[in-house]
């Protein structure tokens, strides 16, 4: 439903830590410099007054309302909020109206809907006809994929912006101007105040509640870890997330997932995601694992990882554990090979090497008279006009004929892998008039 009016006495109502510190320009938001840089596509928007519908996908507490107030600001825009998780079709028809009357009088509506994935398939339909006459700028906002949650329409008239979980640095950054906004010091000892950071997970809007809480309740000296967890009645981490103990447990779970060892592996996890580390985190390290220590011995391995990583975004704790852990178990157990991985450093290798060598022109593009009379395509043999589909063509520049840098072992798939690639090697002689 509409934002109600204020008050005759809000402005001395009191606000949230949080709320006082939002910022009053896009160059004061933190941690999105991919969208509100210089060269950011947002940026761009407002540099050329050109605000278009979009959806902002990301985390709690990472800016998203407060990015579509100040787009809104930038852009002469009347700013209206709505919130899918109270409003319906009804108080949309309201707004609508409100902003074909602002038209008339030469003013555009941006039209903020929190938590737009919350309204059905019939319900953002709606949005579609004021969306493409120009009535409202849509700006929606939501934590969950929107390729699952909008419907196609919707996704076909706006742009989707992701906006990153804040990093350390921009939420010490929300730290110091907490600290100038309250004229004093966050009563934390140093590494309390990095424990704080860890415990917020990206989430700047929390974070900042807590040390709200930690202002208003602190007494005397600064506090330690153990008390700032009393204090705010959280238990803390056992590992600090930016330190050590982060990567410590994050090579173990590695070297356990590549030493197949479900039950270190699985343990492993369970220390870092009872320690506060992100779910995220342990889903990118089974990514890497799963390429660099499976590869195509198992190449299921990478679809099960984020198979189960886009389950887990989708529908999320505590249902999201049982995702976490097949995926565990299954890159643990799965054959183990690096031949990808070797064979890409290889041809890393070679290509800085031979930077200036051409490729041949047998196998290059000619959709031009003049291409054709240097040569290009020439001699180039359609693969599929032959016996099992291969020419056995030289695609290599000549100067590297027969290097090879993929060398798949005798483990799992890859087993098949490499007698195909020898029976490949095979015709390639037969037909180039070899043994």
């Amino acid at each position: 439903m509409p934002q109600p009016s204020p008050g005759l006495f809000d402005d001395q109502a009191p606000r949230p830590l949080a709320d006082r510190l939002r910022p009053t320009s896009l160059a004061e938001v933190t941690g999105q410099d991919h969208l509100l840089g210089p060269s950011g596509p947002l940026a761009r928007m407002v540099a050329a007054r050109a605000i278009s519908s979009m959806v902002l996908w990301g985390p709690p507490g990472t800016g998203k309302t407060t990015i579509a107030r100040l787009l809104a600001g930038a852009s002469d825009l009347h700013f209206e909020a709505v919130s899918a998780i109270q409003g319906g079709v009804a108080d949309l028809r309201k707004v609508f109206e409100a902003a074909k009357g602002r038209r008339i009088t030469g003013r555009g509506t941006l039209l903020f809907v929190d938590e737009i994935h919350r309204f059905n398939r019939a319900q953002q339909d709606a949005f579609l006809p004021y969306i493409e006459d120009g009535t409202i700028v849509l700006v929606g906002a939501t934590t969950e994929n929107p390729s699952f949650e909008l419907n196609g329409a919707i996704l076909s008239r706006v742009r989707v912006f992701i906006l990153n979980a804040l990093d350390a640095d921009a939420l010490r950054v929300l730290l110091t101007r907490a600290e100038a906004l309250m004229d004093r010091p966050l009563p934390l000892a140093p590494e309390a105040r990095e424990a704080l950071v860890d415990m917020a997970g990206g989430d700047g809007r929390y974070m900042l509640n807590m040390a709200e809480q930690i202002f208003a309740l602190a007494q005397g000296e600064n506090l330690g870890i153990e008390d700032m967890g009393q204090l705010l009645q959280r238990r803390m981490p056992s590992h600090d997330k930016a330190g050590d103990g982060h990567y410590d447990l994050l090579s173990a779970f590695h070297k356990s997932l590549r030493g197949s060892d479900p039950h270190a592996a699985l343990y492993y996890a369970a220390r870092m995601i009872n320690a506060g580390e992100s779910p995220e985190a342990v889903f990118r390290r089974l990514a890497c694992a799963a390429s660099e220590d499976v590869g195509m011995a198992d190449p299921q391995a990478m679809v099960q990882v984020m198979t189960a990583w886009g389950a887990f975004d989708r529908i999320g704790w505590p249902e999201g554990r049982l995702f976490l852990a097949q995926a565990i178990n299954y890159v643990a157990t799965a054959p183990k090979s690096n031949a990808s991985y070797m064979g890409w450093y290889a041809a890393m290798a070679a290509a800085q090497r031979s930077a200036h060598v051409a490729p041949p022109m047998r196998i290059l593009n000619a959709p031009t008279k003049l291409m054709k009379e240097m040569g290009r395509k020439a001699g180039y043999q359609y693969d599929h006009d032959y016996p099992d589909a291969y020419a056995g063509q030289q695609f290599l520049p000549d100067d590297l004929a027969g290097a090879e840098f993929y060398e798949p072992n005798e483990r799992g798939f890859e087993r098949d892998v490499r007698r195909r690639l020898d029976y490949w090697s095979g015709l390639k002689a037969k037909r180039n008039g070899g043994a």
